[in-house]
């Protein structure tokens, strides 16, 4: 069973991995990330804060976009070409075929998230006083070893950002230890950030499993959007909206996944939130966010197992 579903999940990356829009994205990251650093310069001796807060942003907004698109086209297109039948032809259950892409999706998400994580670690610390000859041999050596490597081994060529976006995040941890709090911001959101887009992409793999791309990339993002407003919708006035909107608002709160667990406040992330340490709030984000998974891929999987192709 573990050998199919890896099978499924490592044939997913590869495909997700070779997409033109998941480069222009992480190119957008990128670029976000040099964004920071040019907001960072006006803002006197608020810098590293201004490069932190922004950029855990642009990892949590980025992450989602790549998790909806992912999600809502890599089923469907399989579907679309016919090519998932005579993988689905062997014995092979529906529901590891299903359980296989969203840890394939997971998988290049995470790595997606890495390589973002690094690039704002590296000018994290070119802004804690590194030499910005030094931030910029780190990046481009790296570069050129993972290049090297891709074009020496064919068969291991899409299995390098991985390993890459690894090693980069542990070189600029340490390269911005003058930055501890940012870089436990930057390194903090990262973390939370994977959690919620394993949500997110278990709801879109629900939605596809049963619709277009389209409507699947509308509901998640509606879900998102109700879900990083679930703690407001569960606590609308009702002299103000009347009850049956209060109502309906904690309804919503309760059955979509509360995302506002994963965009914790800056004092959190930094350790200054008394009584709430991050790692065992992180420990319980991440058990919520298996424990959505779960959920919603049965769902998904019953939805997709009576599903005709014909």
């Amino acid at each position: 069973m573990f050998g199919r579903i890896s099978v499924i999940a490592l044939n997913t990356y590869r495909e997700a991995v070779r997409a033109r829009i998941l480069h222009g994205l992480f190119a957008m990251a990128i670029a976000t990330g040099g964004y920071c650093l040019v907001v960072g310069a006006y803002a006197l001796h608020r810098a590293m804060r201004v490069v932190s807060d922004l950029g855990a942003a642009s990892i949590s907004l980025y992450g989602i976009i790549v998790a909806v698109v992912l999600g809502a086209s890599s089923l469907y297109r399989e579907l679309e070409l016919k090519t998932a039948y005579p993988v689905l032809a062997r014995p092979l259950r529906r529901w590891e075929y299903l359980v296989g892409k969203f840890l394939g999706t997971v998988l290049t998400l995470g790595a997606f998230i890495a390589g973002n994580s690094a690039a704002l670690l590296l000018a994290l610390a070119h802004e804690a006083g590194r030499s910005l000859w030094l931030v910029l041999a780190v990046a481009l050596t790296s570069i050129a070893v993972a290049v090297g490597l891709a074009w020496r081994s064919l068969r291991l060529r899409t299995y390098v950002p991985i390993v890459w976006a690894t090693v980069m995040v542990v070189v600029g941890w340490l390269l911005a230890s003058g930055a501890p709090d940012h870089r436990r911001v930057v390194a903090g959101s990262a973390v939370l950030s994977l959690c919620e887009v394993c949500v997110i992409v278990a709801v879109a793999t629900l939605f596809a499993s049963f619709s277009s791309p389209f409507l699947t990339a509308v509901l998640t993002f509606g879900v998102f959007l109700v879900g990083r407003s679930a703690d407001t919708l569960a606590h609308l006035p009702a002299r103000v909206f009347g009850e049956a909107i209060e109502r309906l608002g904690q309804g919503l709160s309760r059955v979509v996944p509360n995302l506002m667990v994963y965009s914790p406040p800056r004092e959190l992330l930094t350790g200054e939130a008394a009584g709430t340490p991050l790692g065992p709030y992180a420990g319980l984000a991440a058990l919520q966010a298996l424990a959505w998974s779960v959920g919603l891929l049965a769902v998904a999987s019953l939805i997709f197992r009576r599903r005709d192709f014909l």
